[in-house]
């Protein structure tokens, strides 16, 4: 279960991630409305966070949390924001998610 938890934790990450560059190209209330979705996304994924790690190894929980963060921020980036799309960017996204996939199955 806190597998699952730790899981939504790092989708919260790439949420907050979002609404972060959403608000950058945003002006007026609506900029606000993304910052505060911000602060919504981060406080929910640093709880779930911490309710993962207290049984999950700390190490492990994190690495996880972060690589789910990074690679779904990459992907928004890409998808809604135009970032580029390099041969090795997507290596490097496929070998972190080769890593997380790793950390999983040796952390019994």
């Amino acid at each position: 279960m806190n597998w699952i938890l730790l899981i939504i934790a790092g989708l919260f990450e790439v949420t907050f991630a979002f609404c972060l560059g959403k608000a950058k190209t945003s002006t007026g209330i609506f900029m606000y409305g993304w910052y505060a979705g911000f602060l919504v996304a981060l406080t929910m994924s640093m709880l779930l966070l911490i309710k993962a790690t207290q049984t999950l190894p700390i190490g492990t929980a994190y690495a996880v949390w972060t690589g789910i963060g990074a690679i779904g921020t990459v992907l928004v980036g890409i998808v809604f924001f135009k970032e580029p799309i390099s041969f090795w960017r997507l290596f490097f996204i496929v070998t972190l998610i080769g890593s997380i996939v790793g950390l999983k199955i040796l952390s019994k």
